[in-house]
C-alpha cells in the first residue's frame, strides 16, 4: 500500500489556475502505480479526473481535455494536477488515488487515496 497526500487547493475565480500536487509514501515503488486524480462534488457521485499510468500514458475526462494537465515526478515520488481555465463546474474536493499496474479509470481498482483537497472557483 501507498499512502497519499494532496496539497495545493483552494479559493479561486473563474478563468484562474491552480496546481494540485501529491505526495505518496510508503515501502513501494511509486512508479509501479498508475495515479489518477477524482473529484467530487457535493451531491455527486465521485467522478474521474486524469490519470497518468505506470506505463508512462495519460487519460483525461472530456470535461477537462485541454484545460487540466496530469504529471508525475517518480524522483519526488509526487504527482501533480496543473488546473487553468478553471471553471464553477470544477468546484469539488480533489483525491489522489494509486492503483499498481492498472491502466484505467474505475474508482474501485484504485486501493490507495488521499484524504482530498477542496477547490473552489467562484464565478
Amino acid at each position: 500500500q501507498v499512502q497519499l497526500v494532496e496539497s495545493g487547493g483552494g479559493l479561486v475565480q473563474a478563468g484562474g489556475s491552480l496546481r494540485l500536487s501529491c505526495a505518496a509514501s510508503g515501502r513501494t515503488t511509486f512508479s509501479s502505480y498508475t495515479m489518477g486524480w477524482f473529484r467530487q462534488a457535493p451531491g455527486k457521485e465521485r467522478e474521474f479526473v486524469a490519470r497518468f499510468s505506470w506505463t508512462a500514458t495519460t487519460y483525461y475526462a472530456d470535461s477537462v481535455k485541454g484545460r487540466f494537465t496530469i504529471s508525475r515526478d517518480n524522483a519526488k515520488n509526487t504527482v501533480y494536477l496543473q488546473m487553468n481555465s478553471l471553471k464553477p463546474e470544477d468546484t469539488a474536493v480533489y483525491y489522489c488515488a494509486a492503483a499498481r499496474y492498472y491502466i484505467g479509470t474505475e474508482p474501485h481498482r484504485f486501493g490507495s487515496w488521499g484524504q482530498g483537497t477542496q477547490v473552489t472557483v467562484s464565478s
